[in-house]
């Protein structure tokens, strides 16, 4: 394998001589300069520029780079479309360029191409001076700086021709002559006079002389490439395969996908003839390995790399093998291990002051003892630098110091989410979303505005401003997603999906699901379970709608078997919520409450998310309500209620007021409830929750029916006294017409209540509103209506014994 030089970096030199001597026409330019660029320099101009997908748009670069390896179409697709600088008849720059390649007929004609290399670069100080003294002409026209990418790279390559030896420049004409071959048809079509053996000067001058020997010369010479065969091995450099392992490696860290397959095919078959592998192979086969979720291999490969690139380093790179290391184990759910030898690392970059490996670790670290507090605690209690707050604070400043924007603001953020997991100030979790939002901007660090839109969701989602989140996640999908990293990508399509399914909306959740999401990416071990599981809570939450009670189970089996230590907490709380869902609509009240109970113990123990509480406040509330007896909810309720006001979780408020109407009205509290449901309904309805809305609208018909039952009783009373009086009679017909005007607007709030559910498709609770609804007819005396209630309650109850929901 050659060093630097290859067939394709000839092209690239023949391209530039083309553009230095203006041969290039103007509309030409940017293209030429473009594609110049993008195989020089590290940074890819196309990619800015290209209509594909994000994810797909990411490997591009990749793909040209072994493309111009192995062929040189891609100089065609380039240059055929623009036609020759002198406009010439049928002439395309295709030719001017060809011309440049075929020029180039012998061993010794590249010798004399490499050697006019310079004459396209600036002179220097001292080579204009001493043209001066000769009485030789400065050079007009377009040059090249010397310091410039182009430049840089023409000195480059002629300084590395210069080294090889002649072996190696005989082998690198024969690949030269290879690569240029596919175009040998076109270039005899444009130029006759070109015979069998154009391709080498040397063979077409001294056919005439050799006569029948010729052919077994040039056998002798170019080996099997004359008669049709192929030995496999690929023009490819050391400097190539370096690149594009660095290149891949970016991306893997950068984004968090594998690599295509297409991709890695074409990569291995570049290192197929390497006689030297390279140290960060072995490294990208660990990233693979990683993401693809093999534990062994992953291992395996860590440490094959590590030893390779410590051999000559001494423990320089020690503690980022150590780091590595307890990242893949605690994504392996190794988590014991994992903080074992995360405070290894932590010890050993504080003894080699890598102040950037420990700012990354203790970051790490507090993230780990977020999600895993048990582990922690005692590390914690112990710590100078305390928990939580203390240790952001900590971190922050370190961040500064050290000039780690990233981690400063990082650090912001996850003040934010302390700040609003805590149930503190709404202002001050703004204020860090804000400054973290600054420094991302004016840093211009694409890559981390998934995660500080995700925390702003997340804060528009707890104020109960469903439409503000849905906006900010679609800004983010459709402007920032190609350049964020695939968790944050995957995390707020899946936010949007909840989004749709609590509207109601499930065929569209699915859709997003499906739709959304590139499939290669999906490749990765942890975004595909995620994603899976995401699509089973969507697919639970609506069996549970449906009162399919029989798929529900099978499916909460399949997500209750996924271990707790494998996944996102938010995660295991929601699966844990609707897993109590099911038992209380199995009927199945012990074990609900006995769930209920263990995990608000757990989260009192583990300092959890506030909003986790007051769900599990909630569910308490719900079950005692179902088990009807509501009023035992009546001191958690308002507990709840109180602590959704002081973090200012406005949706969870909602559900808490709602909950506390529906315990006024079992007190037969009928007009506190109306007040308390009619104030929050309003806001209940922006945060877009078809369940809950439903849930409040028919709290508030269940009130009005009260006021009415109570109107009517007092009606009766008036009546049973035998006042007979004109006044008497007036106010019981008042009282008739309060009645019925309460009973009508208890029907407008089941009918709003039967929208909702419908719009869940919860079909137990459409099947409850049609039974009232039913009732209220019978006790005004429509009949008709009242039949007709009733048969579309039978009718949705045998569509759910049959299974049937396609109607709903």
């Amino acid at each position: 394998m050659a060093r630097y030089l290859t067939p394709a970096k000839i092209g690239l030199l023949a391209l530039i001589e083309l553009y230095v001597e203006e041969a290039v026409p103007n509309d030409a330019i940017i293209p030429v300069l473009s594609f110049l660029t993008s195989h020089i320099l590290d940074s890819d101009l196309q990619s800015t520029t290209s209509t594909a997908p994000g994810a797909a748009n990411r490997w591009q670069r990749a793909e040209r780079s072994i493309g111009l390896v192995v062929s040189v179409k891609d100089f065609e697709d380039l240059l055929l479309p623009f036609p020759a600088v002198d406009r010439l008849p049928g002439r395309r720059l295709w030719d001017r360029f060809l011309e440049k390649l075929w020029g180039i007929d012998s061993l010794d004609a590249l010798q004399e191409f490499f050697s006019r290399r310079p004459l396209v670069l600036a002179r220097t100080r001292e080579e204009l001076r001493r043209m001066a003294e000769l009485g030789e002409e400065a050079p007009s026209g377009i040059l090249l700086a010397r310091n410039s990418p182009l430049g840089a790279f023409v000195r480059k390559a002629v300084l590395e021709f210069t080294r090889l030896q002649f072996h190696h420049s005989a082998e690198l004409w024969k690949a030269f002559v290879k690569y240029r071959q596919p175009t040998v048809s076109y270039w005899r079509r444009r130029n006759p006079q070109c015979g069998r053996l154009s391709f080498d000067s040397v063979l077409m001058e001294c056919q005439h002389e050799w006569g029948s020997f010729t052919d077994g010369i040039a056998v002798t010479a170019y080996g099997g490439m004359l008669m049709g065969e192929e030995d496999g091995a690929l023009p490819v450099s050391t400097d190539d395969v370096e690149s594009l392992l660095e290149f891949q490696i970016d991306q893997i860290q950068k984004y968090g996908a594998r690599v295509p397959a297409e991709i890695k095919a074409k990569f291995h078959a570049m290192l197929r003839d390497s006689h030297v592998v390279p140290s960060l192979s072995h490294y990208l086969n660990f990233s693979d390995a990683w993401r693809s979720g093999d534990y062994p291999s992953a291992f395996d490969y860590l440490h094959r790399y590590f030893d390779y690139t410590m051999q000559n380093r001494d423990r320089l790179f020690y503690h980022y093998a150590l780091m590595n290391l307890a990242i893949v184990q605690s994504d392996f759910g190794c988590h014991k291990e994992a903080m074992a030898t995360m405070l290894e690392t932590i010890s050993t970059a504080r003894e080699n002051k890598d102040n950037t490996c420990l700012n990354f670790c203790l970051n790490w670290f507090y993230h780990f003892g977020r999600a895993h507090p048990d582990l922690v605690q005692d590390l914690e209690a112990n710590s100078m630098i305390g928990s939580g707050k203390e240790a952001l604070a900590f971190l922050r400043a370190k961040a500064k110091e050290t000039g780690m924007l990233v981690l400063r603001s990082s650090a912001l953020l996850s003040e934010a989410k302390l700040n609003m997991a805590n149930g503190e100030s709404i202002a001050g979790a703004m204020e860090h979303i804000v400054r973290s939002s600054q420094i991302i901007v004016e840093r211009n660090m694409k890559s981390l505005f998934g995660s500080q839109l995700s925390v702003t969701t997340s804060l528009w989602d707890r104020l109960g401003i469903s439409y503000l989140s849905s906006m900010t996640s679609e800004v983010f999908l459709r402007v920032h997603a190609p350049s964020a990293c695939f968790d944050d990508e995957l995390k707020m399509v899946c936010r949007l999906a909840g989004i749709l399914a609590g509207k109601g909306k499930y065929d569209e959740a699915f859709a997003k699901l499906e739709d959304g999401i590139d499939k290669n990416s999906l490749r990765a071990a942890k975004p595909n379970q995620y994603w899976h599981l995401y699509r089973g809570l969507v697919k639970l939450r609506r069996a549970l709608h449906h009162n399919d009670l029989d798929t529900a189970e099978t499916l909460l089996a399949q997500l209750l078997q996924v271990g707790s230590e494998e996944l996102d907490p938010d995660v295991v709380f929601i699966i844990d919520s609707l897993h109590i869902e099911a038992l209380i609509r199995r009927k199945d009240f012990d074990a609900a409450y006995e769930k209920i109970e263990r995990l608000i113990a757990k989260c009192r123990d583990d300092h959890r998310d506030l909003s986790l509480r007051i769900r599990l406040l909630l569910a308490k509330a719900h079950l005692f309500d179902c088990m009807g007896r509501p009023e035992r909810g009546f001191s958690i309720t308002m507990r709840a209620a109180s602590l959704a006001w002081r973090a200012r979780l406005l949706t969870l408020l909602w559900q808490a007021v709602g909950a506390l109407a529906n315990i006024l009205n079992a007190m037969s509290e009928f007009p506190a409830a109306v007040q308390l449901v009619e104030a929050v309904l309003p806001r209940s309805m922006e945060s877009e929750n078809a369940f809950n809305t439903g849930m409040l609208y028919s709290i508030l018909a269940d009130a009005r029916m009260g006021q009415a039952g109570k109107a009517g009783k007092a009606r009766q009373a008036a009546t049973t006294m035998g006042e007979t009086t004109g006044a008497a009679a007036a106010a019981a017909s008042l009282m008739n017409n309060q009645r019925t005007e309460l009973f009508t607007k208890a029907h407008e709030a089941l009918e709003c209540a039967f929208n909702h559910f419908s719009a869940a498709e919860d079909l137990e609770k459409q099947c409850e509103t049609l039974a009232k609804r039913a009732t209220l007819m019978k006790v005004l005396g429509d009949d008709a209506r009242a039949e007709e209630f009733a048969a579309r309650y039978m009718a949705l109850r045998r569509q759910s014994s049959s299974g049937d929901h396609s109607n709903l």
